[in-house]
């Protein structure tokens, strides 16, 4: 496998020490809520943790309690939020990188946080405090042992929810099985949005974080709602690379009410699922899972789409492989 982003001397921008006083010119090993004297001198990728954000003030000290200290970098994309989420984000993070979302829904802000990031790794983190920071560690040694992607599956041993009903636990069943059939991978639990990968495979995603959408329009482009999940694990099974399965234990939001709706998101779901899979043609083989994080299968690579973003993206692909 190729040099996947580690860094035996630190970076020139990286030589001044933080607010916090984390010294960015260490390599550091990430463990769950260690405190900076913590810290471990061992090569260790840098992280980027991108948070969408829309009025959740209350909910942002529990989410960044629990983020490892030693992470490279947090990135808060606000909603054009109506509480305090951006002041209590700063309070709590003085090093946090703050910025607006240029559209709406979900999808658009995960994919302007992908593009400001700087780190090897992107971790996906819910601002509710549904999901647990403190697995990052995780998901990063998944990456390490070979994958290119590792996908929270709250199935399995260490895996479960507290917010989980028996409606989306049937409706995620029946898609994740029609996701499998149709991207022939072997998805345990594909309605989770709890994911980690390096920053490298941003080009495959293919997510549009500059265009903006004029007034007169919903003011969302395909993929901005939460949908993006579901794309975002489309277009990995298509690329043919590698993604393990981590278990994670999901919570139930700890304040306010989730914008989620079973019936009407779980049709834009198929909807994705279906339309996806018209779109583009899938390498033969498709996208190759895991069964443990210790897994080392293989995996075919496939051309990055037309139209990427990131022209400075060390993504290493094979080329020969047209797209339909």
């Amino acid at each position: 496998m190729v040099n996947a982003g580690f860094h035996s001397a630190p970076e020139p921008e990286q030589l001044e020490r933080s607010e916090t006083g984390r010294d960015k010119s260490r390599a550091t090993v990430i463990t769950p809520n260690c405190s900076p004297t913590d810290i471990v001198d061992v090569p260790w990728p840098r992280v980027s943790v991108v948070i969408p954000a829309m009025n959740e003030a209350r909910n942002l000290p529990h989410v960044f309690a629990l983020i490892p200290h030693t992470v490279y970098e947090v990135i808060l994309v606000d909603g054009r939020s109506v509480d305090n989420t951006v002041a209590v984000a700063q309070e709590l993070w003085p090093d946090v990188q703050v910025m607006t979302q240029n559209r709406t829904g979900k999808g658009n802000a995960l994919a302007c946080g992908f593009a400001a990031a700087t780190g090897d790794i992107i971790a996906m983190i819910d601002a509710d405090g549904s999901a647990d920071p403190g697995e990052i560690p995780a998901f990063v040694r998944a990456l390490l042992n070979g994958a290119d992607f590792a996908k929270g599956t709250r199935s399995g041993d260490g895996g479960g929810s507290e917010d989980l009903t028996r409606l989306r636990r049937a409706g995620n069943r029946v898609l994740s099985t029609l996701f499998n059939a149709c991207y022939k991978t072997r998805y345990s639990d594909l309605c989770y949005g709890y994911n980690v990968f390096w920053r490298r495979c941003l080009p495959v995603l293919h997510l549009d974080s500059t265009t903006l959408v004029s007034d007169d329009k919903d003011g969302r482009l395909w993929g901005d709602g939460f949908e993006i999940e579901a794309l975002i694990h489309i277009r990995i099974a298509k690329s043919g690379l590698k993604v393990t399965e981590v278990p994670s234990f999901e919570r139930s939001r700890i304040h306010g009410v989730s914008n989620l709706n079973a019936i009407r998101d779980g049709m834009r779901v198929l909807r994705t699922i279906l339309t996806e899979r018209r779109r583009i043609r899938h390498p033969d083989g498709g996208a190759t899972v895991s069964e443990s994080v210790l897994s080392d299968n293989d995996g075919s690579r496939a051309g990055p789409v037309i139209g990427m973003k990131d022209r400075n993206s060390d993504l290493i692909f094979n080329s020969d492989q047209s797209r339909s």
